[in-house]
């Protein structure tokens, strides 16, 4: 495919991947996306130098009659459609599940592990994230059952989602003390009209540890888009979430200052958004998805906008 993104002087590193700046959300394929809808979504992606996705083995159980699996399922038959894997920095999660978690015990772990890749129809995962923190599990639990998996090679990176602070600063703090393999990564809920659940505390121990932040929620289920407004109503399985930003005075002045910066680059609200994201500390790649081919554009051209001390300044002080 062809290659129209200059990846040598933008891809970041992720422990030791190197990742695209912006990293494809697997949640809509199987959901809003099906097959060949994903199919084509991917194939842009790649053709324009993207080589960072990530779903999860819940994706999309959710759904009516879908049991989870599905989005690592339309992943791997790609995969071996196109004959890429090795071009692509795979990231998936385990401890998920519908209706009840999975869990982090080790037998969890490691049937999870197995799991997703008979779906995704590889031998190894790049970055395998602990979905949900399973407080009921020792932390040396854990961390031994993912040093067992990177040691025999079905997984290349560790990281960490939806965890407290002090939880990820033991588990961080036992594989360093035992040298066992240790969290490279974090994927916190993290966007413009939602800084607290990042900001503070987790990100502290992100900063100290040198763990890269790939954050979810990049676009607060679409409102960063700028397509919510007032009095106009969004086709979309995400339009009550995201509509709710709309009824406080954050959301407000978030819309009013993308709107101002895009104008002055000439891009969409979006772009904007996930640029301020790339700017924050221990950012290294937004993650966020597209059900249609039309809607990756405005998500590619963030890797490549540089903003203005100023106008980082004017959005942060929007979202405050």
């Amino acid at each position: 495919m062809a290659d129209n993104t200059d990846t040598a002087d933008i891809t970041r590193k992720i422990g030791g991947l190197s990742v695209f700046p912006l990293s494809l959300g697997g949640n809509v394929f199987g959901w809003t996306a099906n097959e060949a809808e994903s199919f084509r979504v991917l194939d842009a992606y790649a053709a324009a130098g993207g080589n960072f996705i990530d779903t999860a083995d819940v994706y999309s159980a959710w759904v009516p009659g879908n049991q989870g699996g599905e989005s690592e399922t339309i992943l791997g038959n790609w995969f071996a459609s196109r004959g890429n894997r090795s071009d692509i920095v795979l990231a998936t999660k385990v401890g998920g599940g519908s209706p009840e978690p999975r869990g982090l015990t080790s037998s969890a772990i490691k049937s999870g592990v197995e799991e997703s890749l008979q779906r995704l129809r590889t031998d190894y995962i790049d970055l395998y994230y602990t979905h949900y923190d399973d407080p009921s599990v020792p932390v040396e639990e854990i961390i031994t059952t993912l040093d067992e998996l990177v040691r025999e090679g079905k997984v290349r990176e560790i990281a960490a989602s939806n965890v407290a602070a002090d939880r990820l600063e033991a588990l961080l703090t036992f594989s360093t003390r035992e040298n066992l393999a240790r969290y490279v990564a974090l994927q916190p809920h993290y966007n413009l009209v939602s800084r607290d659940t990042f900001e503070g505390d987790l990100a502290d121990v992100a900063t100290r540890y040198g763990l890269a932040t790939a954050p979810y929620y990049a676009l607060a289920s679409g409102f960063l888009t700028g397509k919510y407004r007032p009095g106009t109503a969004v086709d979309s399985p995400r339009s009550t979430g995201a509509a709710k930003h709309l009824e406080t005075e954050r959301g407000q002045k978030v819309l009013a200052a993308l709107d101002d910066v895009a104008a002055n680059h000439g891009t969409e609200p979006a772009t904007v958004a996930l640029a301020w994201l790339l700017a924050r500390p221990t950012v290294v790649a937004p993650i966020a998805s597209a059900r249609t081919v039309d809607q990756l554009p405005p998500l590619l051209a963030s890797v490549n906008l540089k903003l203005t001390q100023p106008e980082l300044d004017l959005l942060t002080s929007a979202s405050d």
